[in-house]
């Protein structure tokens, strides 16, 4: 399997929850609101023998009006017609953010065309229960009725013969993980496990919606992928997007 990290770079985020782009060599963090952390966002593109995958979609920013997801794709050699598969770890807007874009008469469409998402149905009810600014709500309306997508209602099972999904509930209550099998395991531990760092390490963090048990399953998937030899993708890690154990 083809791995191609899609960053989409740094930004601080306050509590506001709004994402402002960082330049790490001219920005200082002290400038910016006091509590504003650096999120690095990253989705990811894994090219199968038989199909195309991305796994969560960005922010949804557009430059130059062309979505930066396109863009990234487009760079690396990839028409977004040609994904078949885009899998959701869960609804918090710089995970779903281009998820849709908006047409010229204001309506919008799913970003891939051929593609069918993957998306827990407990989350996506969530999402409308709360509401921004955690959740865009104009952004995620299209995944309510559309033929492209699937929503999964199991707390784990299997997406065709060679994807697996579990839902953790731990980083938000609904929030669910990835194992692709194509002779290696492809972990995506989406916001439960976002950094190389933070499988080295054991804390709790603040923001998960249960931080124990977050801290605990990142024990559990580094020891048993160094074991079964996993390669980790790590969304909010663009120095460390790829570690195989």
């Amino acid at each position: 399997m083809k791995i191609i990290p899609l960053s989409e770079g740094t930004f601080t985020v306050d509590k506001t929850k709004l994402f402002a782009p960082f330049n790490e060599e001219d920005d200082q963090l002290q400038s910016r609101p006091t509590g504003s952390l650096l999120v690095e966002i990253q989705p990811f593109l894994i090219v199968t023998s038989t199909e195309i995958l991305l796994i969560d979609t960005g922010l949804g920013f557009v430059t130059n009006r062309r979505l930066q997801l396109h863009q990234n794709l487009i760079s690396n050699g990839i028409d977004p017609s040609r994904v078949t598969k885009v899998l959701l770890s869960h609804l918090h807007k710089d995970h779903s953010g281009g998820v849709s874009e908006e047409l010229a008469d204001h309506s919008r469409k799913l970003t891939f065309p051929n593609a069918k998402y993957y998306n827990q149905e407990r989350e996506l009810n969530f999402a409308f229960e709360k509401g921004f600014p955690s959740f865009i709500l104009d952004d995620l309306q299209i995944l309510r009725g559309s033929p492209q997508v699937v929503l999964l209602k199991d707390d784990r099972g299997m997406i065709d013969d060679h994807i697996s999904y579990e839902v953790t509930g731990a980083h938000s209550p609904h929030h669910q993980v990835f194992w692709i099998n194509e002779e290696q395991t492809i972990f995506f531990g989406g916001d439960d496990a976002p950094q190389l760092q933070q499988m080295k390490h054991r804390f709790v963090a603040k923001y998960d919606y249960n931080g124990k048990k977050a801290m605990e399953l990142r024990k559990l998937w580094w020891e048993r992928g160094q074991k079964e030899h996993w390669t980790f993708l790590f969304y909010h890690d663009v120095k460390n997007p790829v570690y195989t154990n």
